[in-house]
């Protein structure tokens, strides 16, 4: 369950600027955290920044935001990161450690907006000194979920939702009463392929999977939305996030992206968050939590949209939803396969190796192919997490694009 401890968001007279680390700032969500942070620099204080490879804009966005720390996962990439900020007084850094020392790093909250699996060990750091944590990275609770969550606890973290579905819900939510909710409603656009046959999925291109109807993201988020395993994900997320059980979790097809989710009570109520299609929304409400920002977001018009559509998901089209869904009943080791199996594949066909429908038939045989067992702890999820991408990438061997 997410947790609610409130941090002023706003700076008071006499009251210091929330001090704020940004995991993953070269990203979709990092460039849209870095725009806020930029419109509100008298709110805030940039304490560290991170990004994989691309030296250029991080180096940029640092000096732009006065950051302390900037640090380049790529090792081999220090010196161009070291050159680049020469003179600004930013210190440099590189590599796994360092990443998670910039999360360990004193600040009030932690944007976690690293892809994949790679984000878990910095964001366990945030989550062990005990800060805020503003969660874009679904993968944490996906591979680690019971283990993520019992670290939250136990150093009195706190959680907060980043994805537009899961803010939506929790802008909704009613937490001191969960007995009261009959359901939550993920919302989904259903991607660009959402009107395809699957005789016509099999031949779609890479560029053409990214090419996302609504909203503006990396390649591999953009993936995930066109199979919908990005939806699956999130029934994952979200039935650690909040207080409900598997089946009180419905997902809807949305293509106009307006209702961002919603929550349905047991008198008939149901509570919807909607907006236009823009992250800066979601990221907004956990930098300010619990007040408001302003954002650059449009201003949603319901009168010129007119009509909205909602349609129930074609789970014969796509798989990824059912494999989300069995994965999440098996627990245990289920969902970090999937997560991993996923993340292979999904790169293979970005690399024009397997082709689109061979994304979801890598993580079913990997499902297949591996025992399903408990994890104990963090390190049999890293473990895991290992030996499903190895099985994965000899899987996708097998298959040609």
């Amino acid at each position: 369950m997410v947790t609610a401890t409130a941090l002023s968001a706003l700076p008071l007279p006499g009251i210091a600027p929330k001090k704020v680390t940004v995991l993953g700032t070269t990203g979709s969500i990092g460039q849209s955290t870095v725009k806020l942070l930029e419109q509100h620099a008298d709110a805030f204080e940039v304490v560290a920044l991170t990004a994989h490879r691309n030296v250029a804009l991080l180096a940029d966005q640092a000096k732009r935001l006065r950051a302390k720390r900037a640090v380049v996962g790529d090792e081999t990439l220090y010196a161009e990161l070291r050159d680049a900020l020469a003179g600004s007084g930013i210190e440099a850094a590189a590599g796994d450690k360092a990443l998670q020392e910039a999360a360990a790093m004193p600040s009030d909250l932690v944007v976690a907006g690293i892809v994949g699996a790679a984000g878990l060990a910095p964001t366990l750091e945030a989550v062990r000194r005990g800060a805020t944590v503003a969660l874009a990275n679904k993968e944490c609770l996906v591979c680690a979920g019971e283990l993520f969550l019992g670290e939250i606890q136990k150093h009195n973290a706190t959680l907060l939702p980043v994805d537009s579905e899961h803010s939506a819900i929790f802008q909704v939510f009613d937490f001191e009463h969960p007995e009261g909710v009959e359901k939550i409603i993920l919302t989904a656009s259903g991607g660009p392929f959402r009107h395809y046959t699957r005789e016509q999925m099999r031949n779609v291109t890479p560029a053409q999977a990214v090419n996302h109807p609504n909203w503006s993201m990396g390649a591999k988020i953009s993936i995930d939305s066109a199979t919908m395993m990005n939806k699956g994900l999130e029934l994952i997320e979200a039935f650690y996030l909040f207080p409900v059980k598997e089946k009180q979790i419905e997902i809807l097809v949305h293509p106009e992206s307006i209702v961002h989710s919603m929550v349905a009570y047991v008198d008939g109520s149901v509570l919807a968050q909607m907006g236009t299609p823009n992250m800066c929304t979601p990221i907004a409400y956990a930098l300010a939590w619990p007040e408001r920002i302003a954002t650059p977001a449009a201003r949603l018009d319901l009168a010129r949209i007119g009509t909205l559509h909602f349609e129930e998901p074609d789970a014969v089209r796509f798989p990824a939803l059912r494999l989300a869904r069995e994965a999440l009943r098996q627990g245990g080791a289920a969902p970090t396969v999937l997560n991993a199996a996923n993340e292979v594949a999904v790169q293979r066909f970005l690399d024009g190796k397997i082709g689109f429908l061979d994304i979801a038939r890598v993580v079913e045989q990997t499902l297949d192919a591996t025992a399903i067992h408990p994890l104990s702890d963090i390190a049999a999820v890293v473990e895991c997490d290992r030996a499903a991408r190895l099985a994965a990438s000899a899987i996708s061997d097998t298959m040609r694009a």
